[in-house]
């Protein structure tokens, strides 16, 4: 029996957390450094730190923010945003992170995911696929925080990264970010089973039942959320929270 990594992803600006609906309307909700130790204590698997300005703003995720991280946190994590070069690489891991997020870098540079696979091996590296219809309703992969349709295929794009060494994806429905009424289960399900790649899904979950079904239904290997983390309740108050031991272990599968 295994259990899927079940994963909160924390959104970074201006070095507090925020949350978004479909890539818009950021709303302030804490500063990461105590979210961190409430997932601690809550046993969470890992986590996911995304940096949303840092492309914007011509910078990478903040070392230093990634080192304090790090000494608080006893769980694996990754961190994404801005990273261009193998040494920003090699800084964000030594201040800490397990595994770094490429997406915007990639979409301009995809030689530089095989580079960055060589040189710290694929399990270090992640690339993001931010998915949503273009003007034409068709499916594409978009850079720069959702920002820019690229027309890439996101099938194709993600067997591409998957041959240039990749050693996760994430997939991320933006228009199911913040929507909390379930991942985009069809996307999830197409990409995972074209790549020799764990697939993490994220954008749209507001329930277990959510996780457990892109984990049953969609082949996810992990499940990732922000929302369903974050807030609590119809008003969406904030409430960091993460579900019990014996909650996950209802995903428990046959391996």
């Amino acid at each position: 029996m295994y259990r899927p990594r079940v994963i909160p992803c924390l959104l970074l600006q201006n070095k507090g957390l925020v949350k978004s609906v479909q890539f818009r309307n950021h709303r302030y909700i804490g500063d990461p450094i105590n979210a961190v130790k409430l997932f601690n204590d809550l046993r969470a698997d890992e986590l996911i730190f995304l940096d949303i300005r840092a492309t914007a703003e011509n910078r990478t995720i903040d070392p230093d923010l990634v080192r304090q991280i790090g000494d608080e946190t006893n769980m694996p994590f990754t961190v994404g945003g801005g990273i261009r070069s193998l040494k920003a690489i090699e800084t964000l891991i030594k201040a800490g992170a397990e595994r770094v997020c490429l997406n915007s870098y990639a979409l301009e540079n995809p030689d530089f995911v095989r580079q960055a696979s060589d040189e710290f091996g694929s399990s270090t590296i992640v690339v993001c696929l931010d998915v949503k219809k273009n003007l034409f309703r068709k499916e594409s992969v978009y850079a720069q925080a959702g920002g820019k349709s690229t027309g890439r295929s996101p099938l194709e794009w993600a067997k591409q990264m998957a041959d240039l060494g990749v050693g996760e994806l994430v997939v991320q429905s933006i228009e199911h970010d913040g929507m909390m009424n379930g991942y985009h289960t069809e996307l999830v399900r197409k990409i995972a089973g074209a790549v020799p790649v764990p697939v993490v899904a994220l954008g749209g979950c507001g329930t277990f039942d959510h996780v457990r079904q892109i984990v049953t239904e969609g082949g996810a290997s992990a499940a990732s959320a922000g929302s369903m983390f974050v807030y609590h309740g119809p008003r969406r108050a904030v409430l960091v929270n993460f579900p019990t031991q014996t909650e996950l272990r209802r995903l428990n599968l046959a391996s």
